[in-house]
């Protein structure tokens, strides 16, 4: 089972630690602040108060055995390319780093950050396109060109197959899965069809997203 160590426990970094926590991972949380520290201490596999800045300190905590490293310091820059810096020099395999803006994420991916995420800029994308369109309920940017969207089937699509609709052709979609209730059929083929209250996940270029968005 997978381990992970998150460092820097505020909204972000406490809600990534009880999240993994609760689908029964191990989490190590690590924060200055012993207040925030005790506040998670029942949430979480085990919650330190320390100077993650320190490498001895680190060490001595045996975060080198942790799988996963996530970096959600909050608005000291220095500290989280730091901690960042030296998780990857410990050798931790996989080390995600929050960043403030795209300056910041650029050193980040530097000096060996694996993946870095914008919480705030991510969750304007989310709901910016949640209020144009509100069959779209959710919303992850690939790259500058392409997303994966989570969408309410529109009512003209209700009981036709997916090759009556061609997605692609019609709209620039790939549609990797449909989410009808509990169920979830994954890679759908022409054959399948999409009900009312179905959820769809495709994936497809902005462009096309946002003519889709026009659509409501």
């Amino acid at each position: 089972m997978k381990q992970f160590v998150v460092i820097g426990l505020g909204r972000f970094g406490s809600s990534v630690a009880r999240t993994l926590y609760k689908l029964g991972y191990d989490v190590l949380g690590i924060d200055i602040n012993e207040e925030i520290v005790q506040s998670l201490a029942d949430s979480i596999t085990h919650a330190v108060q320390a100077d993650a800045t320190d490498e001895n300190t680190l060490k001595a905590l045996g975060v080198r055995n942790f799988d996963v490293g996530i970096v959600s310091i909050g608005d000291d820059i220095q500290s989280s390319i730091l901690v960042t810096l030296i998780l990857k020099e410990m050798g931790i395999k996989y080390v995600i780093a929050k960043a403030q803006n795209d300056l910041h994420g650029k050193v980040l991916y530097k000096i060996g950050a694996d993946r870095v995420v914008f919480p705030e800029r991510d969750m304007g994308v989310r709901v910016a396109h949640n209020l144009v369109a509100s069959n779209i309920l959710d919303y992850i940017e690939l790259s500058p060109d392409f997303s994966i969207v989570e969408l309410e089937a529109f009512p003209e699509w209700y009981d036709k197959t997916l090759g009556e609709l061609k997605m692609r052709k019609n709209y620039g979609l790939n549609v990797m899965a449909i989410k009808r209730g509990e169920d979830v059929i994954v890679s759908p083929g022409a054959d399948d069809f999409i009900k009312k209250g179905d959820i769809l996940v495709v994936v497809g270029q902005n462009k096309d997203i946002e003519k889709l968005e026009k659509l409501v």
